[in-house]
């Protein structure tokens, strides 16, 4: 079957590789083998497939290629990218008013093709139409686009930049339309020099992931169906008519000792409609990054706005070249999943300067399968099974895990260990036969939400103050935002949020968490009401007031609180007797070699640990965390103990009154 003719058809090819596959003796210590056919030999240029790319390193490192002989065949790397774009503040800027348009004239200073141009202006809140000119001697003017939206609001969304066709323009005239509403002042403009030649990309669907909404937020994970991809683009769909809307990209990263989400990409994204103009719409933001995990996060910031519906998202990819010199036709294959190998070194310098010059090959792949001679390790097998032996006798609680299935595992804290454990987490211990597991901590930008038991009152000496106590299940958690909604239509009130704490000589006194203006009319969009906590609180009430003055109170209702979710992830056997330690006040960060292989275990497949019912194991030490006010208790009771030392003391010391 290896030695049939070249001349015979590619589909027959393709059937007898499979066969033929794994025929070759190839380096065991690689764990993914992907064959494919060369139909003639020569210079070849193939856009590796995005199985490849997931299963190999980020750098591509681990990736080698071997011919049907069983010998390495070396090659090169290229990673189309588009040219640098100039841009550069105009070489002169004037502006003019009349009564229906501000005009800004300004001179690019550029020789090469204008694509866009970016207005500066200090001024809020508006949204305007422009009209685009351009001329070669400044003084004969030729029509270019209109209807542009330029644009600035109150919920932070902007968009100043207007786009043009490519063209080579010595002078632009930007017309801003302002019959609907009042001029706004223009400092400066920016313009840029379009791209010498595009890089190539390709569309890629996406499948969307759990969707979590919380005031002002939609948080949307995005599986990208491999990592490693480098995009250029995201792009939504939305049936939505009219928005505008902020929105952030995040990946899950290693930071420190701990896994957050590191934002890798922005922008605005809009559809608009100005009267007396053509819709204009933005549903793409601008990307040209390595996503090295499988997950993407879209953040899209709704403000006061309701949440923005996505019927599908795609991205576009840059693709990837793999260019070597085939000596002979017939199988070639394409080795990855090696961990430890260092990058391979050829010499193929002189391959370089042909790289643009060659034609991408039509080459199908075969799905990869796992090398025959690859013997695969334990899943995350550099991660000890056991840490060091430690007393968790000064530990307070701790909980029982239930493990599903061995492998890397995710566990998200619940109310009670956010409640007795230390705000960063250093006191958290993982135990199994009295030694540490190792684990690292994975914050998200999942807010999870809280009902309190809320309490209405006005104060006694006060009646112009209302009040509302909001009574949390625990003490100290970590609630980062308070959210309520009012029926009142028409109100302008000042809300803070507090507690009252005790010191340490046992008196009252108030700890701000927060506090804000609401005004609320009958139009508006929306009843809610969202107050960003300052502080943590340390107890378990939270009290919300305002000050009427001689205003009829207003009425409050549908109190919600949030806190960011938090998981540890770490590696366990379904047979573990695990449980995890908290509440230690005194406990400091632990410093596991996890951290090293924090990648690998991020992109596991992990199954979900399952907490059981806290354990109290002693009292919580007074000075932990959510004790404030604990010490006046303390404080008064010694103090009282001495006064009574003191007096029988005394009382010894006094003369005895002579007998009669």
């Amino acid at each position: 079957m290896r030695r049939l003719p070249s001349r015979l058809t590619v589909w027959i090819s393709g059937m007898t590789l499979a066969f033929s596959a794994g025929a070759a003796t190839l380096p065991a210590d690689w764990q993914y083998e992907q064959p494919f056919n060369v139909a003639a030999p020569g210079l070849i240029k193939i856009d590796l497939p995005i199985e490849t790319l997931d299963a190999a390193r980020p750098a591509l490192e681990d990736l080698r290629l071997y011919d049907d002989a069983g010998g390495e065949v070396p090659y090169l790397i290229e990673h189309p990218a588009p040219a640098l774009r100039i841009v550069r503040g105009a070489k002169s800027f004037q502006t003019s008013l009349n009564a229906q348009n501000t005009i800004i004239t300004l001179e690019t200073g550029l020789a090469q093709p204008v694509n866009s141009v970016l207005l500066e202006t200090p001024a809020n809140n508006f949204i305007k139409a422009v009209a685009i000119e351009g001329s070669s001697d400044g003084h004969t003017w030729r029509s270019i686009a209109q209807g542009k939206p330029i644009f600035r609001q109150a919920n932070g969304a902007s968009e100043l930049g207007v786009e043009i066709p490519p063209a080579v323009w010595a002078w632009l005239r930007l017309t801003v339309d302002d019959q609907r509403s009042a001029p706004v002042p223009f400092t400066g403009a920016r313009v840029q020099a379009a791209a010498g030649a595009s890089a190539p990309d390709e569309a890629l669907p996406v499948k969307m992931g759990e969707r979590q909404e919380s005031p002002g937020q939609t948080r949307l994970s995005l599986n990208l169906g491999a990592a490693n991809l480098t995009l250029s683009q995201l792009q939504i769909e939305t049936g939505e008519p009219l928005f505008t809307r902020q929105v952030t990209l995040a990946v899950p990263q290693i930071l420190e000792d701990s896994i957050r989400e590191q934002p890798v990409g922005g922008g605005v994204i809009y559809r608009l409609t100005i009267e007396g103009q053509p819709a204009s719409a933005n549903l793409s933001i601008p990307l040209e990054t390595q996503v090295r995990s499988r997950e993407l996060l879209m953040l899209i910031r709704n403000n006061d706005s309701p949440p923005l519906p996505i019927t599908s998202v795609r991205v576009l990819r840059r693709p990837v070249y793999l260019v070597f010199l085939a000596k002979q036709t017939g199988p070639h294959y394409l080795l990855a999943g090696n961990a430890h190998c260092a990058a391979p070194r050829y010499d193929l310098a002189a391959l370089a300067a042909n790289l643009k010059s060659i034609a991408v090959a039509p080459v199908p792949f075969s799905s990869f399968t796992t090398n025959s001679a690859y013997h695969p390790p334990e899943v995350l097998a550099d991660v000890q099974d056991n840490g060091t032996a430690l007393d968790v006798s000064a530990w307070p609680f701790r909980e029982p895990l239930k493990i599903a299935r061995a492998g890397a595992q995710q566990l998200e804290l619940n109310l009670a260990v956010l409640s007795h454990a230390q705000s960063g987490f250093a006191d958290l211990r993982l135990m199994r036969d009295g030694k540490q597991i190792p684990y690292i901590v994975e914050r998200t930008s999942i807010q999870r939400p809280l009902t309190p038991a809320v309490t209405a009152t006005n104060d006694a000496h006060d009646p112009k103050i209302s009040r509302w106590i909001l009574k949390l299940s625990d003490s100290g958690l970590p609630v980062t935002r308070l959210v309520c909604a009012s029926r009142t239509p028409l109100f302008e009130r000042q809300i803070a949020a507090y507690e009252e704490l005790r010191d340490e000589r046992g008196e009252t006194y108030r700890h701000s968490l927060g506090n804000a203006s609401w005004t609320q009319t009958p139009d508006a969009a929306t009843k809610e009401f969202t107050l960003g906590l300052d502080g943590q609180p340390q107890g378990d009430t939270i009290i919300l007031e305002t000050q009427n003055g001689d205003n009829p109170p207003i009425a409050l209702e549908r109190f919600q609180l949030f806190y960011p979710a938090s998981r540890i992830l770490f590696k366990a056997k379904a047979d573990d007797a695990l449980f995890l330690y908290y509440g230690n006040p005194e406990a400091s960060a632990p410093r596991y070699d996890l951290s090293l292989v924090a990648n690998e275990l991020l992109a596991a497949d992990k199954s979900v640990a399952s907490p059981g019912a806290e354990q109290a194991l002693k009292k919580s030490p007074w000075r932990g965390k959510g004790a404030a006010g604990r010490g006046g208790v303390l404080f008064w009771g010694i103090l009282a103990l001495v006064v009574v030392v003191l007096l029988v003391v005394i009382s010894r010391l006094l003369p005895k009154a002579p007998s009669v």
